[in-house]
């Protein structure tokens, strides 16, 4: 037993202090995993993002270079079709219009927002060339 340093303290045991102390350690270093694991966790779905947001750029960007006969307009469903030859092309007609026997094959319906990027309508179930890269929740 150790004797306190003011006369009015009870005794504590040296063992018991070590032991209480070891306790502190052992509970600040798991608290301090639980938030740096919350950290590392943020991290995952920002980096998630991020990658979602460039391949969607890069879609939308592979989109305005495809073969286009007439104006985009804002809001407007616009229909991609793909040749026999890989030849992509952008059409105002969609499978229906064609009595859904469209003359090349239908890949994707598509929208242009405000922003230049483009929303996915409708995507061909069956189809070889891909649409959307992005997955969706």
């Amino acid at each position: 037993m150790a004797y306190p340093t003011r006369t009015m303290d009870p005794p504590y045991s040296l063992v018991e202090r070590a032991k209480e102390i070891e306790l502190a350690e052992e509970l600040i270093e798991s608290h301090v995993h639980g938030k740096l694991d919350v950290i590392v966790q943020q991290i995952r779905s920002l980096k998630e993002q991020a990658q979602t947001i460039m391949a969607e750029a890069q879609r939308d960007a592979d989109l305005h270079k495809i073969k286009c006969n007439f104006e985009k307009i804002v809001g407007q469903a616009i229909f991609l079709y793909a040749k026999p030859d890989g030849t992509r092309y952008f059409s105002l007609l969609s499978p229906a219009d064609w009595k859904h026997s469209p003359p090349n094959e239908f890949v994707g319906a598509y929208s242009m927002r405000g922003d230049r990027s483009f929303e996915v309508l409708d995507a061909a179930p069956n189809s070889d060339v891909e649409v959307d890269p992005i997955p969706r929740a």
